[in-house]
């Protein structure tokens, strides 16, 4: 019989990441386990609140990636679940997930990690809000990458009303506003839809070209043909992604946005489907990236310019650790992140990022999927190669190399059902 005592494993955050962290993990005997999470329940970025608040989400938020391709391996959505399913009935799932393998053992709520460091042996020192402090063998990173905004550099410009997309909720409030959406990723493009439902006229100012892409596509989810074509060599499928994208949209300029001139797998796609009807409908105006602001009055590369009552900023989110101090690790503005397989530190062999991916698709399953190898790793079932610092290295540039480089993209991977 093995006495050897199982090693104390910290995991900070109960999102998506966290929760998939803690069923591996336990389902292989590791249950030496303690999940910090801030909130007073588990869902991470889903826990949707009319305030402000660490959750990202808007009333009217569905999820981009379909149900058949954004559940846990072993835990499929409920059958009467909708193709894209609501905010609220993604929070029921991870619910019922947490019940299911009775996770929230292992959950300390209200908890929140306000400094993390490293100590003698590779071993980790957590110290909580209340001062009280612990020490774990091996510490697990899954606190999400979307929930501090990036404000742009004229933030304090506009004189009108500001936020970021982080904090818009719903439309009210915005009845018969002039109003400029700022980006044109999956929040903008929400956010300019919604609004253009009350608002007297909205824009959106794209500075780059864009792949916005509607959810179905011959009756069927967008990603189910996506992922029907995973076998494919990479440039045959960007030759399909492509054909497919025109099949449904036509040419960008039809709608007066820029045209992509790079494969739709280089970048991080929108998905939604009333964006381009609204274009055409003449409820929201593209224009092109802004020059400078000066009061309400907003200045466009273009040379054009025009007064808006309101700003909504879908300028993303800083990648932010502030358990971590920034002398030890600071990703906001990177563009290389070098992480073995995106989750084994070069200089941390006792740390673990979960999560910390951005598919082109749903993270659930990838959590899932590192999970399994750090508890592999854990049990001697698996072991790093040698020369695993130098491949984190080299996977951080072959991100760049593969994907748009912007700090946006500096976490993104293909995605892959596990």
């Amino acid at each position: 019989m093995d006495t050897t005592p199982l090693p104390r494993i910290a995991v900070i955050g109960a999102g998506c990441s966290g929760l998939a962290a803690l069923k591996i993990l336990a389902e292989n005997g590791l249950t030496n386990l303690v999940c910090f999470e801030k909130n007073d329940q588990i869902g991470g970025n889903w826990v949707y609140t009319a305030a402000e608040s660490h959750s990202s989400v808007c009333e009217t938020t569905h999820i981009i990636s379909s149900k058949w391709l954004s559940h846990y391996s072993d835990f499929p959505m409920p059958a009467d679940y909708p193709d894209y399913p609501s905010h609220r009935q993604v929070l029921s799932y991870f619910q019922s997930y947490a019940r299911k393998f009775d996770l929230e053992r292992f959950i300390r709520f209200n908890s929140e990690v306000k400094k993390a460091g490293k100590i003698e042996n590779e071993r980790w020192r957590v110290i909580l809000g209340d001062g009280s402090r612990e020490e774990f063998d091996y510490l697990l990173v899954a606190n999400g990458h979307h929930s501090v905004p990036r404000d742009p550099d004229w933030k304090d410009n506009f004189k009108g009303q500001y936020l970021h997309a982080h904090q818009f909720k719903n439309n009210r409030g915005f009845e018969g506003k002039r109003i400029l959406v700022v980006g044109a990723g999956n929040s903008g493009c929400d956010c300019a839809v919604e609004t253009s439902r009350v608002a007297e006229r909205v824009d959106i100012s794209v500075r780059s070209p864009q792949y916005i892409i509607p959810k179905f596509l011959l009756g069927k989810p967008t990603d189910t043909f996506a992922a029907s074509m995973l076998w494919l060599p990479r440039g045959i499928q960007d030759f399909l992604h492509r054909v497919s994208i025109r099949i449904q949209v036509g040419r960008y300029s039809y709608y007066g946005l820029p045209e992509p001139d790079f494969a739709p797998t280089r970048s991080h796609p929108t998905v939604n489907s009333e964006m381009l009807e609204k274009i055409r409908h003449g409820k929201v105006h593209p224009r092109p990236g802004i020059s400078r602001v000066e009061g309400r009055v907003v200045h466009f590369k273009d040379g054009s310019s025009a007064e808006y009552d309101v700003i909504i900023s879908a300028t993303g989110y800083k990648m932010s650790f502030p358990f971590f101090d920034k002398k030890f690790i600071d990703w906001e503005d990177a563009t290389n992140v070098p992480l073995y397989l995106r989750v084994f530190h070069p200089e941390h062999k006792s740390l673990f990022f979960i999560g910390l991916v951005q598919p082109q698709g749903s993270v659930w399953p990838l959590s899932e999927a590192q999970t399994r190898l750090i508890a592999n790793l854990l049990k001697g079932k698996w072991s790093l190669p040698p020369n695993w610092q130098n491949l984190a290295l080299a996977e951080g540039q072959s991100v760049e190399r593969e994907f748009l480089k912007s700090p946006r993209h500096s976490v993104e991977v293909h995605f892959c059902r596990i």
